[in-house]
């Protein structure tokens, strides 16, 4: 699939519309996107998914954020997105990237294995201390944040 990834320009505004189809707190991504750096993926001009990378310790980045638009879903865009943002962080010189997705969140998981990603630890009720209403996905409540890591 012919797509185009490139850094979101200082003077366009984020897609918080498909931001926050995979972080449903406002408030939290603004916060990050402000802090990061947000890439877009684009096929024939239209924004199709979107990642955040955000520096949270020396060498090492956290991408905080990956969303595909529903009807793209499926077609191997969001491991594009996870394999471009190895790639960017490489290039900044970052040492290790790493994810923190939810406990329900059984299509992330598999993806972010899938892209060489290791589970290093949880994050107990991260999503009930963070977030005021419930979330739930793929019939599971989610609570906890598993938290993921690889080198770059």
């Amino acid at each position: 699939m012919n797509i185009n990834i490139r850094k979101l320009a200082k003077d366009e505004k984020s897609p918080i519309e498909l931001l926050l189809t995979a972080d449903p707190s406002k408030s939290i991504v603004e916060e990050y996107v402000n802090r990061g750096d947000c890439f877009i993926a684009e096929k024939e001009q239209q924004i199709i998914g979107v990642y955040v990378l955000l520096p949270t310790r020396p060498e090492t980045v956290e991408l905080v954020n990956v969303a595909v638009v529903a009807n793209q879903q499926s077609q191997g865009i969001g491991k594009q997105l996870v394999e471009d943002a190895i790639q960017k962080a490489r290039l900044k010189g970052f040492k290790t990237i790493e994810i923190g997705t939810g406990n329900s969140s059984i299509g992330q998981l598999a993806l972010y294995q899938k892209c060489g990603f290791r589970i290093i630890g949880v994050d107990l009720d991260f999503f009930t201390r963070h977030y005021l209403e419930k979330i739930f996905e793929n019939g599971i409540h989610c609570r906890d944040m598993i938290r993921l890591s690889r080198d770059v």
